[in-house]
This record gives structure tokens, sequence and C-alpha cells, in this order.
């Protein structure tokens, strides 16, 4: 089965502020920040860490920006753990290594951390620092996908798809697409339209499926502009 590769997920994910950091640690300098990271303070650590990865005013250090957050990581902050898995996977700020960062996701995924979750279940799917295993990687990205993760989502669709991991079943396949088209994942909004149209774990509609495929379609998907043409 063809997965992403959790080397190629774009690091900005990591950045997402919201499941990051706390507003109180945002709101202070470098000064401060380093002040409290030095005194064991997880969360200042870890925002720490971000303004050496971004060079968020001090000279921008991924090694430093490793560092730090792995001090947090290590006190057990999820998004920090999470964090510090795909600087391992993307050999950021570390020497890349996949055992590592399939170590630190477990961690992050283990406290329910949805994007860990996924990315997780992507190196169980790819073989990348664990042994391959299609049932362990169908269940992480379950765990993922029931937590409203898009990408998961989609990736579970493909999952039952195929029936990797997981007995062949279209009509689930089917609801897994159809839960992250709503949220506007492009793949999965031309994936359920060619369920439509192949009337493959739902009744044959091309109506449906050619509003799914324009949809993909404007969220710059382009085989679904391909079918939405081939339909029109």
């Amino acid at each position: 089965m063809i997965l992403p590769k959790t080397s190629l997920i774009r690091k900005t994910i990591f950045f997402l502020v919201a499941a990051m950091f706390s507003l109180s640690v945002m709101a202070v300098d470098f000064d401060q920040v380093q002040r409290l990271a030095s005194q064991g303070n997880a969360d200042a650590q870890k925002k720490l860490g971000l303004m050496y990865y971004q060079g968020d005013g001090v000279r921008q250090d991924y090694s430093k920006a490793a560092q730090w957050i792995e001090k947090a990581a290590s006190q057990g902050d999820a998004g920090a753990q999470y964090g510090l898995g795909l600087m391992y996977a993307n050999g950021e700020g570390v020497r890349q290594d996949y055992f590592k960062a399939a170590q630190w996701y477990q961690k992050a995924a283990n406290q329910s951390h949805a994007v860990a979750q996924y990315n997780f279940g992507l190196m169980y799917a790819n073989g990348e620092g664990v042994r391959q295993d299609y049932f362990k990687a169908a269940q992480w990205i379950e765990k993922a996908a029931s937590q409203r993760n898009a990408d998961a989502q989609y990736v579970l669709g493909l999952t039952y798809y195929l029936g990797k991991g997981v007995r062949q079943d279209y009509s689930k396949a089917a609801q897994w697409y159809q839960k992250a088209a709503n949220q506007s994942h492009a793949k999965a909004q031309k994936r359920i339209g060619l369920m439509y149209y192949l009337g493959d774990g739902v009744r044959q509609n091309n109506v449906i499926a050619k509003e799914w495929f324009g949809k993909a379609c404007d969220n710059g998907n382009q085989d679904g502009c391909d079918l939405y043409k081939h339909l029109n």
C-alpha cells in the first residue's frame, strides 16, 4: 500500500501553535521564555524550541530547537513528543532516525495526540523505524481518524478499500472517504466521487459523483478536474 512517507509530512504541522503552546507562555519574550525554560517549565522549553526553530527573536538553530523540545518531551508533553518525533523523521537538528521518530510518536500517540497517532500508523504501514505491520498501522490510523483528523480519515478509507490490515470493505471505505471529504480533503473528495461513479460501497450516482469531482477540483485536485470534465 502506497501511503505518505512520514519524513515528507510538512514540518509546519509540528508548529500548530494551539496544540503546542499555552497562551501564557506565548505572551512573553525570549529572555522570559529562556528563564522559565531553564527553571524546568515544560511549556517554556517547548516555546523556546519553537523560537530557535523559526528564528523568532533569536538566530535560527535547529540543533538548539531539538534540545529544548526534547527537554519538554522528556517531561511528558505530548505536543513536544510529537514535534521531536517529526524532527527525527525529517533529520532537523538531529541525525535522521526513524526508530527514534517512532518512539517519540508512540509516546505522544499514547496520550491521544491525533497527528502523532496518524504518523505512527504511517510508520507501521511503510516499515519506517518499526517492522511493517498493516494491522497495527490500521489501528493507529483509525484512532486518529476517530478524532476527526482528515488525513487519517482519508488513509483509513484507502486502507479499507485495499484491504490492508483490515478486511476489505468498500462500504467502510466510502464512509471514511466521506468524513474526510466533508472536511474539504481534496483527495478524499475525488475518491468518494469515484465510489459514486463506480458504485463501490454506495449506490451508483453520476450526479453525486460529479458534485464531488467538482469539489475536489475546486480544492486543487487535477484528477478531480479531469473526472468532472469527463462527466460534464
